[in-house]
């Protein structure tokens, strides 16, 4: 599977679409003014320690002081013991473990909210392609999320890497649900890079002032030579000069294997618009996703769940009924796993195939769906069949889906996706007219609405107006709006 990847950079934002097979399988999108916090390493400073509350407030130069609890303030246990969890009741007070003025490592481990600080710990851990790095540490173990039955020979193999990679320091690693299937090789990398990312955040530690940034979590164009370049990439090519050669220093220091897929983009064309990206961009923050049969997704996000609805719509190709289904299902199959990683989709996913009678099919289906998934960087579950034909799965969520960092509820429906018909909106305002003339005596009502509700009213409704004008024996006026949503109104007494 050959794969390349596209970068487009601006100074707000950065967009990054891989591609497989000729077809965008998966967005990536950072903009600099969202960016979080979190897994940032500063050298803070103790500004106040609060007994009572079990806390400490730490200058690290941002506006607010972030905030340190005694349970994620680190203490050494046992080695060949796993760390303890940060939930665990620290037996040690908060004012005997730091005072005010101490300078101290932290890491950001909740971002800012509101008119709260940033949330910290001394507990450092560095995030790797494969591997979690934990300075302060001993312990190797592995992700909970890797079946209980692979975990100690993952643990194992990962010791021997240890054992063999010390002379670059010690420290203990934890291995990622995306290493389980990572050689020996990989592994080798991934704790090189780990340890050499260590040894500069402890050499700016003792270089830097108090409040000082020791260690930024990389950023979203480090991240794809980090996270997504693999054997299977072809080329990383990125429209701007500055930050190829940012990146081109960064992976000849970090990960050497992938500068020699590195180009510089030079076309006057906008890279996604040569590539197709903008249309797919558009395409999939869209509800209906058309097949190349003729049959058609209906893709449906809410808060708890995703929906994807398989329908044939004009595939008549098959030689019969149950063939133009099945050849429809296993299309479908091969384009949800693709929307589920274009769009980022997470949590839980139920698709509705269309029925199908015959159990090799239903098998056949569910064979090339797992098949497709298995592509999928991200985590997946799938079932079976369930007895209303539905296929039950979920997916690991990682971030933002692309609808939700791309868009925001419609401020005329609210996100509820219709809006009321003008003859409805006609009905409430009558309506309206009458409750508002039994309490007031205005000289005149005066309706404000939108032009397809004054239309309304001044053709088929202009008989139901009138008379309702002369039940209550004040004039009606209208006023068209055309800023008005179709149901929004406004009545005035004049």
């Amino acid at each position: 599977m050959q794969q390349d990847i596209l970068i487009n950079w601006s100074p707000q934002e950065t967009r990054v679409a891989v591609i497989e097979h000729g077809a965008v399988q998966e967005l990536h999108i950072e903009r600099s003014l969202e960016r979080g916090l979190v897994g940032n390493v500063y050298l803070g400073k103790v500004t106040r320690v609060l007994p009572g509350m079990q806390s400490a407030f730490i200058d690290i130069g941002l506006e607010r002081a972030a905030f340190l609890h005694v349970a994620d303030v680190w203490q050494k246990h046992p080695e060949g013991e796993a760390p303890p969890s940060r939930q665990a009741q620290p037996a040690v007070p908060i004012e005997r473990q730091v005072f005010e003025g101490q300078a101290l490592m932290v890491q950001v481990i909740k971002d800012p909210i509101g008119t709260k600080g940033a949330r910290l710990s001394t507990q450092i851990s560095i995030a790797g392609r494969l591997l979690v790095f934990l300075p302060q540490d001993e312990h190797v173990g592995v992700s909970q999320k890797i079946p209980v039955g692979e975990r100690e020979a993952l643990r194992s193999r990962l010791q021997a890497l240890v054992g063999e990679k010390a002379t670059g320091g010690g420290g203990g690693f934890i291995l990622r649900t995306n290493g389980e299937d990572a050689t020996d090789a990989e592994l080798g990398d991934d704790i090189a890079y780990l340890r050499k990312t260590w040894a500069r955040i402890k050499d700016a530690s003792v270089r830097l002032p108090p409040a000082s940034l020791l260690h930024e979590d990389l950023n979203l164009l480090q991240r794809v030579l980090r996270d997504l370049v693999g054997e299977q990439t072809q080329n990383i090519r990125i429209d701007s000069k500055e930050q190829s050669e940012k990146l081109l220093a960064f992976g000849q220091e970090f990960m050497p294997s992938a500068v020699g897929k590195l180009q510089h983009y030079k076309g006057e064309r906008p890279i996604f618009d040569l590539f197709g990206v903008e249309e797919e961009i558009a395409r999939a923050l869209g509800r209906r996703v058309d097949l190349k049969s003729g049959g058609y997704l209906i893709v449906d996000q809410t808060e708890a769940l995703t929906t994807v609805d398989v329908n044939t719509g004009g595939f008549v190709g098959a030689r019969n009924f149950d063939d133009t289904i099945f050849k429809t299902n296993l299309e479908a199959a091969q384009a949800i796993a693709r929307q589920l990683r274009l769009r980022n989709l997470g949590g839980i996913i139920i698709v509705d195939f269309i029925d199908m009678v015959r159990d090799d099919h239903r098998e056949a289906v569910l064979g090339e769906f797992r098949k497709q998934l298995g592509r999928d960087r991200v985590k997946t579950m799938i079932g079976g069949f369930s007895q209303l034909g539905l296929v039950e799965m979920t997916r690991k969520r990682t971030r933002e889906s692309l609808a939700h960092m791309l868009c925001e509820p419609c401020p005329l429906c609210q996100g509820s996706g219709q809006v009321k018909t003008a003859r409805s909106v006609t009905y409430d305002i009558l309506r309206e007219i009458l409750r508002e003339a039994r309490q007031f005596n205005p000289r005149e009502f005066r309706v404000v609405a939108s032009p397809q509700v004054v239309d309304l009213f001044l053709d088929e409704e202009s008989q139901h107006l009138a008379g309702l004008s002369d039940f209550i024996g004040k004039p009606i006026s209208l006023q068209a709006e055309g800023s008005m949503g179709q149901d929004q109104y406004d009545i005035v007494l004049l």
